[in-house]
């Protein structure tokens, strides 16, 4: 878990970051989490668009939280329909 502070610098880096991933109407995909990863990899905090035909059956934070699970990484924040993703590098 990261602290308050650290979530807080994030969600002011996000700002100004474009989404770079979408979730579609096929849901989390195994190429969507690969692709989440690599971005990961090489930038550490990655904007992720929900598109509504993706959350429609369980919600916006459900998806969100299952995406970071299956990626490794942490969710910072959930606004609207975007969601960020940060992973520590190594």
């Amino acid at each position: 878990m990261m602290d308050t502070k650290t979530r807080a610098r994030l969600r002011g880096e996000a700002q100004a970051l474009d989404a770079t991933l979408q979730v579609g109407k096929s849901g989390i995909t195994e190429t969507l989490v690969k692709e989440l990863k690599a971005q990961l990899e090489g930038r550490g905090l990655v904007k992720v668009r929900l598109l509504q035909s993706s959350t429609h059956d369980e919600g916006k934070d459900p998806v969100a939280e299952r995406l970071a699970e299956e990626s490794g990484a942490e969710l910072v924040e959930v606004r609207g329909n975007t969601a960020v993703y940060w992973k520590r590098k190594r």
